[in-house]
């Protein structure tokens, strides 16, 4: 069948909803900090159901677009609502648990080679990772580059062409999971002062005691908003 003549769809309620909140933001000149109307509130203007505009604050919470303050309200994160597409998002929750698992399964025992492989080049490079992390959550980023850094140091470590080949060929997946981890709330401190348990270990020449802390990391990483959402039907 032609691709042309694929069957047609419709967007969700809740993805109409998106784009009003994003029209509003933009033409009200919204900016990070700043406040959404109650979820009760913009129902009544939309002229939907509380389910719509629930479904739609999600979405934007699992991208780290807002904030959502029990009690308190719904606050921008950014200065705009320019939301993924959500079957985007869904195709990228479909595949995360894969990518997740693959991460665990590699970067443990790249963690216990580098542990028993390490040079002090090796080591310098880690710690400069860090200390690049440590330096953009500081100016209040994600630290996504330090991260990046920081894995592919470790990877460094291990001398295992093989590994880093197998590593190399997720690398835009694993882009994707380092995103989504950092951008949870909390999680850049927590991300960092994980890495520095391995780097502890890898320093130590503790190689059991670096693939349980990266264990211990990985699984912390899988712990993200996308993987409760539900996209749901059209409510």
């Amino acid at each position: 069948m032609s691709d042309a003549l694929r069957p047609m769809t419709r967007p969700r309620l809740y993805e109409q909803v998106l784009d009003r909140l994003r029209h509003h933001v933009a033409e009200g000149d919204l900016r990070a900090g700043d406040r959404l109307p109650p979820e009760r509130e913009l129902a009544g203007r939309l002229g939907v159901s509380r389910a719509s505009v629930k479904q739609a604050i999600v979405v934007l919470e699992v991208q780290g677009l807002v904030e959502v303050r029990h009690g308190g309200g719904t606050y921008l994160v950014r200065d705009s609502l320019d939301a993924e597409p959500v079957e985007r998002l869904v195709e990228r929750k479909r595949r995360l648990p894969d990518v997740l698992e693959a991460r665990e399964a590699l970067e443990t025992k790249l963690a216990e080679l580098a542990a028993e492989r390490r040079t002090a080049d090796d080591l310098t490079a880690m710690r400069e990772a860090l200390d690049h992390m440590a330096d953009e959550i500081e100016a209040g980023g994600p630290g996504v580059e330090g991260d990046r850094l920081f894995h592919a140091a470790v990877t460094a470590a291990a001398h295992s062409g093989l590994l880093a080949e197998f590593m190399r060929s997720i690398a835009e997946q694993i882009t994707e999971s380092r995103n989504e981890s950092l951008r949870q709330p909390g999680r850049p401190h927590r991300s960092l002062t994980q890495h520095r348990a391995i780097l502890e270990a890898i320093e130590g020449q503790l190689g059991k005691a670096a693939a349980t802390a990266m264990r211990r990391h990985v699984r912390t990483v899988a712990k993200v908003r996308l993987l409760d959402w539900n996209p749901g039907d059209d409510v």
